[in-house]
């Protein structure tokens, strides 16, 4: 079995199997060759063609979510940045009432109390969303019924 790599390699990719492109068994001919052998033959190459195209497959997501993550850090450090300024702002917003004939200290406890009732708010909204979540059951009624009929397949092929 041979390997392939991308054609535009940068080194990151990792050696996927191929099917060779020679005959395994150059000294046989394939007349001479049995059923048995040929389809044993075509399984294994059609096992590494399943196994090459997953490995493949594998090898470019991987490549995808790390391009993702790259690029959500920058995300990361601007939401980083928004909510440290919040603090500012919400100072600003008391500095404001109090400026408005508000005593310091209630303008700051009116700033406090708005955003720990817009907190509750948001964390109220995501229990509900959270609530919803529930197993996948179509995925997992359609993997029970492939592992049975694998599995009735294989006593029905034992019982020939």
């Amino acid at each position: 079995m041979g390997s392939v790599n991308s054609a535009k390699d940068n080194g990151s990719l990792p050696t996927v199997p191929s099917i060779p492109l020679i005959p395994d068994r150059a000294s046989v001919d394939p007349a001479d060759q049995s059923i048995g052998g040929l389809v044993r033959d075509a399984t294994s190459h059609l096992s590494t063609l399943v196994r090459a195209e997953v490995e493949l497959a594998k090898s470019e997501v991987v490549a995808e979510v790390r391009k993702g993550v790259r690029g959500s850090v920058f995300f990361i450090v601007a939401l980083t940045i928004l909510l440290f300024s919040l603090f500012y702002f919400f100072m600003a917003v008391a500095e404001l009432l109090a400026d408005l004939g508000l005593y310091r200290s209630a303008a700051y406890g009116i700033v406090f109390l708005v955003m720990l009732l817009t907190a509750g708010l948001f964390a109220f909204l995501g229990y509900r969303k959270v609530r919803k979540i529930r197993a996948p059951q179509r995925t997992i009624e359609t993997m029970r019924d492939n592992a049975a009929l694998l599995s009735r397949r294989g006593q029905h092929d034992d019982e020939d």
